[in-house]
């Protein structure tokens, strides 16, 4: 119970500092966003009326706390260029982002294992050495760089996809997730590579245990061995890996949007800071950010339940 009320206090701790820093970071920005929504032949009781509208008025403190206080009940302010909620705008792209992400995670898991395993079983061979030069190659391509080479590999030169084409999920979720492949592999790849190398250890260490030869004296075959003992116990530290890998598989989407021209969060993200958007910029920071911490605190939270000795230290 200790272990849970501090990360629990740890959680909320971050939380508040992630956007205190993300809100004041937007005071200290050179412009006037009242200023640049007049034009410059606005007058000043224009501009300060405006103001105060914008609620850009008063001590950033009280400013801060009226922005935290509305953000926790889901009102992020509205748009300065559009004139619309900013939690209707995110609504309408966080679906587009949230299944990127969750797309490269099953995708990662799905490659992951067979491939980690079949490494493991030939540990030192061929197949292992084939598999840990593909690994190396794919750790050291960034994912963006990765976006890039997907694109013109399968959209320019094979003509799977149209770079920079996009079907909305309203319009049907097959055409959808089939154009959203492609950046949720170029996400993927590296966590592959990442996963097959850990699971490739953990399956080695686990085939040197006296239990893997008492399987085999009870007449069991190399293959049930593999997947109904060494499997399951070689999980744990992969388990780990993947759980903390949710949160940059997060960040990693809002970035690849950029690369496939699919309007999400990263595309919204970019747009707005191009149109000194602040309420949009801070908003999508700080649940980005905050989508992030949260991952790592369940994370934190279910190996302490995995591994109880993680409570006690």
């Amino acid at each position: 119970m200790k272990y849970l009320i501090k990360k629990t206090g740890t959680l909320i701790i971050t939380l508040l500092i992630i956007s205190l820093l993300s809100f004041l970071a937007f005071q200290v920005i050179p412009g006037d966003a009242a200023l640049s929504k007049l034009g410059t032949g606005a007058t000043e009781q224009k501009r300060q009326e405006l103001r105060r509208e914008m609620g850009l008025d008063g001590p950033v403190l009280e400013r801060y706390g009226r922005w935290l206080a509305g953000f926790v009940k889901g009102d992020m302010g509205e748009s300065y260029t559009y004139a619309v909620p900013v939690s209707d705008m995110i609504r309408e792209k966080l679906p587009v982002t949230l299944a990127i992400a969750v797309m490269a995670f099953f995708l990662m898991m799905a490659v992951s294992i067979p491939l980690g395993l079949l490494a493991g079983k030939y540990g030192g061979r061929l197949p292992d050495k084939i598999l840990s030069v593909f690994d190396q190659v794919v750790m050291a391509i960034p994912g963006f760089f990765m976006g890039i080479l997907i694109t013109c590999v399968f959209g320019l030169v094979l003509h799977w996809f149209t770079p920079g084409g996009y079907v909305p999920y309203q319009e049907g979720w097959g055409p959808f997730l089939g154009y959203l492949i492609f950046p949720a592999i170029s996400i993927a790849l590296p966590k592959c590579a990442m996963g097959v190398k850990l699971l490739r250890s953990s399956v080695i260490g686990e085939l040197k245990k006296d239990y893997v030869r008492t399987a085999y004296s009870r007449g069991n075959s190399r293959h049930q061995v593999l997947l109904g003992h060494v499997l399951k116990n070689s999980l744990l530290p992969v388990l780990t890996f993947w759980a903390l890998a949710i949160a940059d598989i997060v960040a990693s989407s809002v970035i690849l949007e950029q690369v496939f021209t699919i309007p999400g969060l990263g595309t919204l993200l970019v747009q707005s800071i191009s149109n000194r958007d602040y309420p949009v910029v801070q908003a999508v920071i700080v649940l980005v950010a905050a989508l992030v911490v949260v991952i790592n605190f369940l994370v934190d939270v279910l190996y302490g339940v995995i591994d109880p000795r993680v409570e006690v230290r």
